[in-house]
C-alpha cells in the first residue's frame, strides 16, 4: 500500500534542537528540510506533526509559548510552500503518566480521529528512541530514526550501525519484530530529514 503521511517529530527533527524551546525568535529549521518537505508535499504525502512538549508540565513554559513557537514555524515552512496537515502535542510531564506521550499512542489517536490516518499508509520520522517505539506501538509501516537532534546518542544506544551513507534501509516493513522486553529499533536510519525524505520519495517511486 502506497504511502501517504508522514508523521514528524519537532525538535531535533524538523528544527534545531534548543533546549526546552520557547522563544521564537530561536526557531531554525535544519539545513535543507524546508525543500525536503516540499518535495514529500509536491509527492503528495500529508505532513503530521507529533510532539511531546513536557516543558509546559514542568513549568519551564507555558502553552501560549509553544503556540508562539509554533507559528513561528509555520511561517519558516510557508516559506518553502509547506504546510502541515496536523499538529498532534502532548503538554505533560514524564511523572504524569498520560496516554498522549510519545511512546504512547495517543497523538495517533487524536491524528487519527481527526485526519482518518491509517497505520499502514503512516510513516514515523523522528530523533529520539521514543519517535521509534511510538510507530512501532501504532503499528506503522515505516519508523526513520535521523542522527540530528539527540538522534547519535540513541543510535549508539541501541547499537545501530555506523551510517555510510545519506540513509540505511535496517528492516523490511513486516520483518521479524523484536521481543517486547527489547528497544524499538527503527526500520530505517537517516543522515537527517532530508535524507529521510529521500528514502521516502524512495518509496513513493516504487509505488507509482
Amino acid at each position: 500500500m502506497a504511502l501517504k503521511n508522514i508523521l514528524l517529530d519537532r525538535d531535533g527533527t524538523l528544527i534545531v534542537e534548543k533546549h526546552y524551546l520557547h522563544d521564537p525568535e530561536h526557531v531554525a529549521l535544519i539545513p535543507g528540510a524546508g525543500e525536503a518537505l516540499a518535495a514529500l508535499r509536491r509527492a503528495g504525502m500529508k505532513l503530521f506533526l507529533v510532539t511531546n512538549q513536557s516543558g509546559i508540565g514542568r513549568g519551564y513554559y507555558s502553552e501560549s509559548d509553544f503556540q508562539a513557537v509554533q507559528a513561528r514555524l509555520v511561517e519558516l515552512l510557508a516559506g518553502h510552500g509547506v504546510a502541515l496537515e496536523g499538529v498532534a502535542h502532548c503538554p505533560h510531564a514524564p511523572d504524569d503518566c498520560c496516554p498522549c506521550r510519545k511512546p504512547e499512542s495517543g497523538l495517533w489517536e487524536s491524528l487519527c480521529a481527526s485526519h482518518h490516518l491509517r497505520p499502514e499508509e503512516t510513516a514515523m520520522v523522528g530523533d529520539n528512541a521514543s519517535d521509534i517505539a511510538f510507530g512501532h506501538t501504532c503499528g506503522l509501516a515505516e519508523s526513520i530514526l535521523v542522527l540530528t537532534g539527540h538522534g547519535h546518542r540513541f543510535a549508539a544506544e541501541l547499537g545501530l550501525p555506523e551510517l555510510r551513507q545519506p540513509w540505511l534501509r535496517l528492516e523490511e516493513p513486516g520483518g521479524t519484530q523484536a521481543p517486547m522486553t527489547a528497544p524499538a529499533l527503527p526500520t530505517v536510519l537517516a543522515k537527517d530529514l532530508p535524507a529521510a525524505a529521500a528514502f521516502l520519495l524512495t518509496l513513493a517511486d516504487s509505488s507509482q
